[in-house]
């Protein structure tokens, strides 16, 4: 019976290790957020310039492995786009993470709007 409840314990231990080493800083992300990505798409996310375009798209609230995978796309060159994958590849992989973390950690809300 210890035996289960110990291996348990260490599958547990297992699955848990792989989600921390994996969670960003958000006061490293902020202050990346502030030194590389605002110009573009402002600290809270909202593109300054060009609006909710695909040049400069709205991060405002996006899914943090959604962030992730995009800009290790750009980084990788699997994306090809002029100044993201330059970016992209001047920031390490806890860049990414820390600067994700900041964006998927802004909040927002819905208004439906009035009949």
């Amino acid at each position: 019976m210890n035996i289960n409840l110990f291996k348990i314990f260490l599958l547990i231990v297992f699955c848990l290790i792989p989600s921390m080493s994996f969670s960003g800083d958000l006061t490293l992300g902020k202050e990346k957020a502030a030194t590389v990505c605002s110009v573009c798409h402002g600290m809270d996310g909202q593109s300054t310039s060009g609006g909710n375009s695909p040049l400069v798209p709205n991060i405002t609230a996006q899914n943090k492995e959604y962030l992730i995978a995009k800009m290790k796309d750009y980084k990788s060159g699997k994306i090809n786009h002029a100044q993201m994958s330059l970016i992209a590849q001047m920031l390490s992989d806890e860049d990414i993470e820390n600067v994700s973390e900041w964006y998927s950690n802004i909040k927002i809300s819905i208004e439906l709007p009035s009949e």
